[in-house]
């Protein structure tokens, strides 16, 4: 299975639609590859909150899906094409942080929005609402499971995901230069603990002040680190084998002894 993560740079001086246009033209080039993966929110920029209404689109039928439709259909490979800004239904409808799934005729199969979001009250966390479905796409080779950037740090998740048959953990991000060693670190640790390959698709360059880490990786269900990207744009093209997954964990089944279904802990007493 042949996948390709498509780092894209995102900066000030480049409009929404003239990248939207660029990167539509990166994925139709992307012809042999099974699928193609896009970072977090590249076509605003994932640290842009003051950007997120007037950037936003409904889904189906916005301009970002409209194009990476037509880029899936013409390169003829299944596409995760990141993460956009969706309005949800009516004029003031909430925002989300949602992924897009296309089949390589174009259509849209899967969206996941962002259940964990990102900025402590502020930025994301403020201006968007949280999605709350577990979401795994099955394809021809394997079945995908979907989180975004933040929702790296939350391992509950994935054991979900992991329940839910997922073998490739597909993990877009707008991920800051500042934080890269939890980048790489919180990714093998979820290959590793689920046993399954981790495809994550960063953001290259400086958007809203934030310079952004990039280093996409690709990492085996033993916690290899098998491609990583530089800080700039870059494409990173990985032959990956599915049937590793189902190997390692029948190999080292470590996934069968876990312990499900304790009892919430009462937090212990402070000093009186």
């Amino acid at each position: 299975m042949r996948v390709s993560l498509l780092q894209i740079a995102v900066n000030n001086n480049e409009t929404v639609e003239s990248r939207r246009v660029r990167v539509a033209a990166l994925v139709s080039a992307q012809a042999g590859a099974d699928l193609v993966v896009l970072p977090e929110l590249w076509t605003v920029g994932a640290f842009a909150a003051d950007l997120y209404h007037a950037g936003a689109e409904p889904v189906p039928g916005g301009p970002t899906a409209e194009a990476m439709s037509a880029a899936a259909l013409d390169a003829g490979v299944w596409l995760h094409a990141g993460s956009v800004v969706e309005r949800g239904a009516g004029q003031d409808g909430p925002l989300y942080n949602t992924s897009l799934v296309f089949s390589p005729d174009g259509e849209l199969r899967h969206t996941y929005r962002k259940i964990h979001r990102f900025g402590f009250d502020r930025g994301e966390a403020a201006l968007m609402a949280a999605g709350h479905e577990v979401v795994t796409a099955p394809l021809p080779q394997a079945t995908l499971g979907l989180a975004t950037c933040y929702d790296l740090r939350f391992p509950e998740l994935f054991r979900l995901l992991v329940d839910a048959g997922a073998q490739l953990l597909v993990i877009p991000a707008g991920w800051p230069a500042r934080r890269r060693e939890h980048w790489t670190l919180l990714a093998r640790a979820r290959a590793v603990e689920s046993q399954a390959y981790v495809l994550a698709c960063g953001t290259a360059g400086t958007h809203a002040d934030v310079e952004l880490a990039g280093h996409s990786i690709v990492i085996d269900p033993w916690g290899v680190v098998l491609a990583e990207a530089g800080p700039g744009e870059e494409v990173l093209t990985v032959d990956l084998d599915p049937a590793l997954v189902g190997k390692t964990r029948a190999d080292f089944p470590v996934l069968r002894d876990r312990v499900l279904g304790m009892p919430t802990p009462t937090p212990a007493a402070g000093p009186s």
